[in-house]
C-alpha cells in the first residue's frame, strides 16, 4: 500500500484565492516527498457554493483515499460552516489570526468579505497598474522611451529570467521595471548598449548557468546555435564579465524562485516599496 497517497489540497477564497495559496505553497514545500494535486476555488462568497466545495472535498478524498487538506480565507461564519460539512483538515487563516488580533488590539474585526478589495480605488493600486502597463512597454528592450522613469532596468542574456521578474515587480511591487537584452553585438563592442549608460544607477543584472539557459533555449529554438551549450557558456561568461567592468550588482538566477530575485533586487537597489 503507497504510504504517500497523493493528498488534495484546495485553497478557498471570497476573494481571488491568491492570499491562501501563497500561504499554503510555503507550507507544503515543508514536505517534499509528500505529493500534492493543488485546486484553486475563488470567489466561494455564499453558502450555496460552499456546499459544491464541500461536494468537491468529499469526492476528492474518496478518489485519494486520503483525507483532503483545505486552507481557507473565508470570512462569513455561515459560509465557514457550510464549507467543514466536508471530511478534511482545516486550515482557516481568518480563525488562526483574527481571534489573536482581536484579543491583542481590543476590538472586534470587521469580518467584511473582499475587505481588501477596495484597493482598487486607492492611489497604490493605481500605481501598480501603471508600473504593469510600464513594464510591459518595455520588456525585452523594446521602447527606449522614458527610461528615466524606470525605477530598475534588468540586463542579461536572452532567457536569463527578465521577463518574469520584472512582471512579478510590478505585479507585487508597483516597480517600474524595464529590461535590456546583452547581445553578441554588446559583447563585440564590449561595453553597454548606447541607451543604458546614463541610467547605469538603475541598472541590475540576471545571469542563469549555462545548462539551464541551454536547456530553455532549446525548448524555444530547438538544435539552434542560440541554444548550442557552448554558445550559452560564451555569452554568460561575456554577460558577467561586461557586469563585472561596470560594477553592475547581479545575481544568479538558476536556483531561485521569482519572488526570491524580487525580494533580493529590491534590497540591492534600495527599493522602499510594499507588496500587495
Amino acid at each position: 500500500m503507497n504510504e504517500n497517497p497523493t493528498r488534495t489540497v484546495f485553497f478557498i477564497s471570497d476573494g481571488t484565492g491568491i492570499t491562501a495559496e501563497t500561504l499554503g505553497h510555503s507550507l507544503l514545500a515543508q514536505f517534499p516527498e509528500m505529493r500534492f494535486k493543488q485546486v484553486r476555488l475563488p470567489f466561494v462568497d455564499s453558502v450555496t457554493k460552499a456546499r459544491d466545495c464541500a461536494t468537491r472535498i468529499r469526492t476528492a478524498g474518496k478518489e485519494d483515499g486520503a483525507r483532503p487538506i483545505v486552507i481557507n480565507s473565508l470570512v462569513e461564519p455561515d459560509v465557514v460552516a457550510a464549507l467543514r460539512h466536508a471530511d478534511a483538515l482545516f486550515l482557516d487563516l481568518f480563525e488562526r489570526f483574527i481571534e489573536p488580533l482581536e484579543n491583542e488590539l481590543g476590538q472586534r474585526s470587521t469580518h467584511t468579505v473582499g475587505r481588501f478589495h477596495g484597493i482598487a480605488d486607492s492611489l497604490d493600486y493605481k500605481d501598480r497598474i501603471e508600473a504593469i502597463n510600464f513594464t510591459l512597454a518595455h520588456d525585452d528592450g523594446v521602447s527606449h522611451a522614458e527610461l528615466e522613469a524606470a525605477d530598475v532596468i534588468l540586463v542579461g542574456v536572452s532567457r536569463s529570467g527578465k521577463t518574469p521578474t520584472s512582471l512579478y515587480l510590478a505585479m507585487q511591487f508597483g516597480v517600474k521595471a524595464a529590461n535590456y537584452p546583452l547581445i553578441p553585438e554588446d559583447f563585440e563592442r564590449n561595453k553597454l548598449p548606447t541607451e543604458l549608460h546614463k541610467y547605469r544607477r538603475k541598472l541590475f543584472g540576471l545571469t542563469i548557468s549555462p545548462e539551464r539557459l541551454a536547456q530553455i533555449r532549446q525548448e524555444r529554438r530547438p538544435d539552434s546555435t542560440y541554444a548550442d551549450l557552448d554558445n550559452c557558456r560564451f555569452e554568460i561568461d561575456m554577460a558577467q564579465r561586461l557586469m563585472q567592468r561596470e560594477h553592475i550588482p547581479w545575481l544568479d538566477s538558476t536556483a531561485r524562485s521569482i519572488e526570491e530575485i524580487s525580494t533580493k533586487i529590491m534590497q540591492d537597489v534600495h527599493l522602499n516599496k510594499r507588496g500587495y
